[in-house]
């Protein structure tokens, strides 16, 4: 069973650093795009930040630009997202999702999705 598990969120002041990870398990990692996307209460979902199976290459949605940044270790078979200089804004329950398609941050076009994990930033 294809399986996708978010971790590493949780409390963290304004200003300050968390780094995400996406375990992926029961396919090949790196024939897949992977996604984040986050949603915040009372907020529709919004797409995060994506990178690609082949180049990794990688888009960042303009609210975390500079800040936010992809990784992944297809050995690992798991994806990384580096947060920092924190604000209150990015309070959310951030979801990574895999698909066989170019990097987009379009939710649709991804088959498996993980549970999520709560970042919450303090003011």
């Amino acid at each position: 069973q294809v399986q996708l598990v978010e971790s590493g969120g949780g409390l963290v002041q304004r200003g300050g650093s968390l780094r995400l990870s996406c375990a992926g398990s029961g396919f090949t990692l790196d024939y897949y795009a992977i996604g984040w996307f986050r949603q915040a209460p009372g907020k529709e979902r919004e797409g995060v930040s994506c990178i690609s199976s082949s180049d990794s290459s990688t888009y960042y949605a303009d609210s975390v630009k500079g800040r936010f940044t992809m990784s992944r270790d297809n050995a690992k078979k798991t994806v990384y997202l580096q947060m920092n200089s924190l604000k209150s804004e990015d309070t959310a329950v951030y979801y990574c999702a895999a698909a066989k398609t170019p990097c987009t941050v379009v939710a649709g076009i991804y088959d498996y999705w993980g549970q999520g994990t709560q970042v919450t930033v303090s003011s």
